[in-house]
């Protein structure tokens, strides 16, 4: 996977935090694993924090919101399981790192942010790195994008006390959705797949700590 990576001293960082962080622990999947390794993180928060990009916690990138930890977005895209000629939806995209994740290993993702600067921010780097299979819309995530509906994987990076409708009603049969689920002090990161009548499937996958999907 060749991406450009804008710091050569970031290389030691990143390979220790696959090492470390995620594959120590339940990150198996190779192709996960890669794109971990493959997309520089660090240049996807504030520069006076690079030098935490590869720590083993969440980040502020303004506007009250936060990159999750390399281990919450390795496990979200594990569970998601994209392949290589998916459509998936992102559902907050943030600063970008997830979408990056993602677009190293689904064919199309379109994502969806509410809050422009964020937004234009992470355009803005997705294009450095030369990710052209993406598209980011700005509105409300909880309604989808569905004139490209129906997706194989859909991912939301931000929890609700109930699944969204207009989020399952968009995802195809066969597909994943990861999505943060509960009250926000006692969230859990579920996955649902749709059966072919139309119906869910849940499995709890772990503990988690979101910001509100507004």
């Amino acid at each position: 996977m060749a991406l450009p990576d804008f710091s050569k001293e970031m290389a030691r960082p990143r390979a220790n935090m696959v090492e470390r962080q995620l594959k120590a622990r339940d990150i198996s999947d190779p192709r996960v694993l890669e794109a971990m390794g493959a997309v520089p993180r660090h240049i996807f928060v504030e520069e006076a924090l690079a030098l935490r990009a590869y720590d083993d916690s969440p980040i502020p990138i303004g506007h009250g919101q936060f990159i999750s930890q390399p281990y919450m977005v390795a496990s979200m895209t594990q569970a998601l399981a994209p392949k290589p000629t998916d459509r998936i939806l992102e559902i907050g995209s943030g600063c970008g790192y997830q979408t990056a994740i993602l677009a190293c290993l689904a064919g199309t993702v379109h994502a969806v942010e509410i809050l422009a600067p964020l937004r234009d921010r992470s355009l803005a780097t997705l294009s450095r790195l030369g990710l052209s299979n993406v598209s980011m819309r700005l509105g409300d995530g909880r309604q989808g994008w569905p004139e490209f509906a129906p997706f194989q994987g859909i991912l939301v990076a931000a929890f609700s006390e109930a699944l969204p409708k207009k989020l399952f009603d968009q995802l195809s049969v066969g597909g994943r959705l990861v999505i943060p689920l509960g009250p926000e002090d006692n969230q859990r990161l579920v996955l649902i797949s749709k059966d072919a009548d139309g119906g869910q499937r849940r499995r709890i996958l772990e503990g988690c700590r979101f910001v509100p999907l507004v």
